[in-house]
């Protein structure tokens, strides 16, 4: 009852009436300019799904309540996978939140399954942006953070800075975002002049 209850607060809330026209019977189209039509509206139902899931799952992560992103992002995944197919790109940002929030519970276990998912499916695109590289560093960093691996973490976070370097340039605020993580890391180490210069980096 209480898994019912998360998920219908967290998601089935919001989506409930978008999922009749998509899980529903489809109707019998009699020419190809219908069915054409009717595809294009079927998909066009399936990523207003998405979009809805995807930011309602990120918008409980902002709140801090990642036990409710849960059922959220597991609905954004379902339909991505169904319209854009299990080894997309476009489900890595997905696996990636659902890592943060598999994390924010403690299921660290889980967290990991999800980030081997996003990485394989990072490694498996040649021509992946390196934008979504930087996420999934990032990703991984904050995952280490969590176990408590913290060179490992800030291995992947340099990795994140790098790669978002790359894709927007050295003094853009999408870079911001790794130096602070290695920041707070050395803090946490004691090294002092090292998380002052990124803190003023950041």
């Amino acid at each position: 009852v209480s898994h019912q209850r998360t998920d219908w607060i967290s998601i089935h809330g919001h989506i409930c009436q978008l999922l009749l026209p998509v899980l529903g019977p489809q109707p019998c189209f009699h020419s190809e300019k219908d069915r054409k039509h009717g595809k294009e509206q079927l998909l066009r139902r399936q990523e207003s799904l998405i979009a809805v899931a995807l930011s309602t799952a990120q918008g409980f992560m902002w709140a801090g309540k990642p036990l409710e992103a849960i059922p959220a992002a597991l609905q954004a995944l379902r339909f991505s996978s169904r319209v854009f197919g299990s080894g997309s790109v476009q489900l890595v940002p997905i696996y990636l939140l659902l890592a943060e929030a598999s994390t924010g519970t403690g299921r660290l276990r889980q967290a990991a399954k999800y980030l081997s998912q996003a990485q394989w499916i990072v490694l498996q695109t040649p021509d992946c942006s390196a934008a979504l590289q930087s996420k999934l560093y990032r990703g991984l960093g904050l995952f280490s953070i969590a176990e408590g691996d913290l060179d490992q973490a800030l291995y992947h976070l340099a990795n994140d800075v790098y790669l978002a370097t790359a894709e927007f340039g050295l003094n853009s605020v999408e870079v911001s975002g790794g130096y602070f993580h290695m920041a707070n890391i050395f803090f946490r180490q004691n090294k002092m002049d090292a998380a002052n210069s990124l803190y003023t980096e950041v």
